[in-house]
């Protein structure tokens, strides 16, 4: 028998235990060699939630289980947790594999193919489900109460301070202490910001004082006016749910997603310096526009880099708007003590890019390569569409099913209308949304097919 193995872990910590993926593949292999199976591909995944079917490989492995001559005719897994913790996933990709005859094997978890068997792996399955909603919701109140506590939940820790282990009872915790190399020049950005200096100067003035960030480098506007910006120098600590996490509990978005506790640590700054500058921040804000609506006069805005220290280069103007040119961004917003480069000239420049591109680029066998690639590429996008259409259309089947079915138990007496009102109307839901999409992904395959590329038109473009 050919099969395939396919072995995920969700977390470094789990990684670390005997559910590591090298562990999982040596007990995989040794369960086929056992049986004198052909183990014919390995599919691997590190830090994938099986919460999702957004895995990589798991997609590969489900894509090449769909061709014509089947590669495989089992998969072999470590237990079914690794293959989905979600039931609907679960359902619908064994169901699109037994249709191939190709069955999914937990080597921990022995079910069989009888009533009772199936019976048994959608037992382990909603216990699996459950188990993994239940302790992102505990992990997530664990890490709101610990918030709550005026206690780290981990990640980068500011400039002007460092974390320390404090012991809590039996375990560690980290709390912020002032950093003696970074907390004077983090009240120097704050004392200059008060004074009414802008995040550009206060960079420019630690730059020019050989003042750097913890990662050995300059300072910019966007680095002071996030600093600017956080809490965390008046002493507090904000956390913030992960988006999604903890259903039930208040829900992402929600103000109970949102943990705020002052005193936690030793401030740098003042209560009313941060409000101050707070102000100031908010009253030099540009009205906000979308991207979409603003154009640049600036041809290479955002392509172009200093060949003496590699920033990006920024259009400019001069003389009241008479005069246009691009200007290295680490010299415009960190100093001469960063880069010294000279400001060059924007029709100058662009010309000279333009006339490089229409000899080296924009040749007649290039713009056909061009045309060859895109059209493939769109020929491409047709099957990834076919099969998304293909999984909506078994969705659909699934839920008409199950409405045939209610529908059935209404007419013969045995149940009540509100009895099964919830219900129905949660799967007419299903319905609508699944055939919205079904018509979505129709409409592009429709405007797909019609932005067929052909040489005529882009030589036009490009001449």
């Amino acid at each position: 028998m050919r099969v395939a193995l396919y072995a995920r872990v969700s977390s470094e910590r789990q990684a670390d235990k005997d559910l590591s993926i090298p562990a999982q593949l040596k007990a995989l292999k040794k369960y086929a060699l056992d049986r004198e199976w052909d183990v014919v591909a390995e599919y691997t995944e590190a830090g994938a939630s099986a919460r999702t079917a957004n895995r990589p490989a798991f997609r590969d492995m489900i894509d090449l289980a769909r061709m014509k001559e089947r590669p495989f005719e089992t998969i072999l897994v470590w237990k079914l947790s690794r293959f989905a913790r979600n039931r609907e996933d679960s359902i619908l990709y064994k169901s699109l594999l037994r249709r191939r005859g190709i069955s999914v094997v937990s080597i921990n978890e022995q079910v069989d193919e009888s009533p009772a068997g199936h019976l048994l792996e959608g037992i382990i399955e909603v216990i699996d489900e459950f188990y993994s909603e239940n302790l992102a919701q505990d992990t997530v109140r664990g890490m709101k109460e610990n918030a709550a506590r005026g206690f780290r939940n981990g990640g980068f820790v500011p400039f002007g301070y460092e974390a320390v282990k404090v012991r809590v009872g039996a375990v560690e915790k980290s709390k912020l202490e002032p950093r003696d190399g970074e907390a004077p020049a983090v009240r120097r950005i704050f004392k200059l910001a008060v004074e009414g200096r802008g995040s550009k100067e206060i960079a420019k003035a630690l730059n020019t004082d050989g003042i750097r960030t913890r990662t050995g480098k300059h300072f910019s506007n966007t680095t002071v006016n996030h600093m600017l910006r956080n809490e965390v120098y008046i002493g507090a600590v904000v956390w913030r749910a992960p988006r999604g996490a903890g259903r039930g509990d208040g829900g992402a978005g929600s103000t109970a997603d949102v943990i705020r506790v002052e005193g936690t640590h030793e401030a740098l700054v003042s209560r009313e310096d941060f409000e101050r500058v707070q102000v100031q921040l908010t009253s030099r804000r540009p009205t906000s526009i979308h991207p979409r609506t603003v154009s640049s006069r600036f041809l290479l805005s955002g392509l172009l880099r200093c060949g003496r220290c590699g920033s990006a280069m920024m259009g400019c103007s001069a003389k009241s708007g008479q005069f246009f040119y691009y200007r290295c961004n680490g010299n415009a917003k960190k100093g001469k003590a960063v880069c010294d480069a000279s400001m060059i000239s924007k029709g100058k420049l662009e010309g000279f890019v333009l006339e490089r591109i229409r000899e080296n680029v924009m040749t007649d066998d290039n713009l056909a390569e061009l045309v060859r690639l895109v059209n493939e590429e769109l020929r491409g996008n047709t099957g990834v569409h076919e099969r998304q259409l293909a999984e909506l259309a078994q969705r659909l089947g699934q839920v008409g099913s199950k409405l045939a079915k209610l529908y059935a138990a209404l007419e013969t007496g045995k149940v009540e209308i509100d009895d099964l009102a919830p219900r129905l109307k949660e799967l007419r839901a299903q319905q609508r949304e699944l055939q919205d999409k079904q018509n979505g992904l129709l409409d592009r395959m429709n405007n797909q097919n019609e932005r067929v590329v052909d040489m005529e038109t882009v030589g036009r473009h490009a001449a």
